[in-house]
């Protein structure tokens, strides 16, 4: 499941109990913060779910969320910590690893469980929607699915908005479905990443054992792969199909498209030869260059599953870079 789902249906069952909990939103960070924008954790009165970061910082928030739901008098119902990890600073954390976030107290009672039961299945069927946060409102809004992931703004010390797009922020498209598909989808799918899977083989014993992707698609042909991929500032492809012919089918039907990452699987001395061969037909030399081949960190990475961790930080050194 989901991280996020887990955290909400975590709240929705508690609220569906007649308990109060309290939701943490890092609502912004900076430097270098253990926890980033959008970290959630949802307190009860004697379990968690998710994270905002960890470490005494995560610690003596969870105490300050446990107090709200048990003592009646400090009850808030929307407030701003802000956590400074540096020793000896206003705020501090208690962390000292530099660095500063701001996180957002939501008390949620069962009167919000229909707003957290819209959230679950937004989450359940992907539909564009954006969760609000103020000092007053607790909410879903349908927007276009185009802006911004976040938007954190304060008038004042106490007025404030925060507005999150649900789901899944990046999109990975795995081109072909074989033992390193299968490795990388299992690995992937820890992270904030939808991961759709295509393959022109539909007998494929790693197809049919892929419990990861979130989609599995069997297409009459790589030629025709360009109309399933959109570009995209959160789009990653990677190419892993059967062969070199096929790598180089899906390289000309994608070429046009702009994505975040484009890797392609293969030897340096196969993939370097197939990029000479498509610059002398005459493809574009810069966007060529743009091609992540061989792909991966090199880590000397032999098996499935080194070859998955080593294409999977690579992902994210992409995702979290500048």
């Amino acid at each position: 499941m989901n991280k996020e789902l887990e955290i909400w249906k975590f709240a929705a069952e508690r609220l569906e109990r007649d308990e109060n909990v309290v939701l943490l939103v890092v609502a912004e960070s900076s430097g270098s913060s253990p926890g980033r924008q959008g970290f959630k954790m949802i307190v009860a009165r004697d379990d968690l779910a998710g994270s905002i970061g960890g470490g005494v910082m995560e610690v003596g928030l969870v105490e300050q969320a446990e107090l709200r739901i048990t003592n009646y008098e400090l009850r808030i119902n929307t407030e701003i910590i802000e956590q400074v990890h540096q020793k000896n600073s206003p705020n501090s954390s208690g962390m000292i690893c530099s660095g500063k976030q701001t996180v957002i107290f939501v008390e949620l009672n069962p009167s919000h469980l229909k707003a957290v039961r819209d959230i679950i299945h937004s989450l359940e069927t992907q539909l564009p929607c954006r969760l609000q946060i103020s000092n007053s409102k607790f909410q879903l809004s349908e927007k276009p699915s185009d802006e911004a992931d976040f938007r954190f703004e304060r008038s004042s010390e106490n007025e404030f908005l925060y507005e999150e797009k649900l789901g899944y922020k990046n999109k990975l498209f795995i081109i072909g479905g074989g033992h390193c598909a299968l490795a990388l989808s299992e690995i992937m799918s820890k992270m904030d990443f939808h991961i759709a899977l295509f393959d022109d083989r539909a007998d494929l014993n790693t197809l049919s054992k892929n419990e990861f992707a979130d989609e599995k698609k069997i297409v009459e042909s790589y030629e025709k792969i360009g109309a399933f991929l959109e570009s995209g500032n959160n789009i990653y492809v990677v190419v892993m199909t059967l062969g070199y012919k096929f790598d180089e089918i899906v390289i000309r039907g994608l070429f046009d498209k702009e994505f975040k990452y484009f890797g392609v699987l293969g030897s340096r001395a196969k993939m370097k030869t197939l990029l000479r061969e498509l610059e002398k037909e005459g493809f574009d030399k810069e966007k060529l260059a743009r091609i992540r081949t061989p792909i991966g960190l090199k880590i000397n990475s032999r098996t499935p599953a080194e070859i998955a961790v080593s294409i999977a930080a690579e992902i994210i050194a992409v995702k979290n870079s500048a």
